[in-house]
């Protein structure tokens, strides 16, 4: 199960982030999980949202725009949820290109983690396996 997540490629100056912000919330696009990675002259804006579509056609003029699949998993928030889900999948051989934490959570003791990993489904199967609980794009859009 992945979960759509946008690349939004901008210029690296004072305000970019929030007009591009300002444009999802004017659209009515809530944002569930971002990151911000940056280089001198651009930033990567990586965000998961409640309307992927809505998204990209309010973004499409003011950025350009990719998307890409991840996974939305859940893990204990407690010492060593982290560990155990990165030991799953090493020990399925799946390796972690990047990660970055949700603004939700289903209950008060998880922590929802945005995965971008090299196999997908070899990462769903291991992580199932493993007793992880994966979220929908649905589950992102309405939790």
């Amino acid at each position: 199960m992945t979960v759509k997540q946008l690349s939004v490629f901008a210029q690296n100056k004072p305000g970019r982030l929030s007009a591009l912000t300002g444009i999802l919330a004017e659209n009515g696009v809530n944002i569930r999980a971002i990151s911000v990675a940056d280089t001198s002259d651009f930033g990567i804006l990586r965000i998961i949202v409640s309307d992927i579509d809505k998204a990209k056609e309010a973004l499409k003029d003011s950025a350009v725009v990719s998307q890409t699949k991840v996974l939305a998993v859940i893990a204990e928030d407690k010492p060593g949820g982290m560990a155990r889900m990165m030991e799953t999948l090493y020990k399925a051989n799946i390796s972690v290109e990047y990660m970055y934490s949700a603004f939700l959570n289903p209950s008060e003791s998880t922590a929802c983690l945005i995965l971008r990993v090299d196999n997908n489904e070899g990462a769903v199967a291991a992580l199932t396996e493993g007793g992880f609980k994966l979220l929908s794009q649905e589950d992102m859009a309405n939790i």
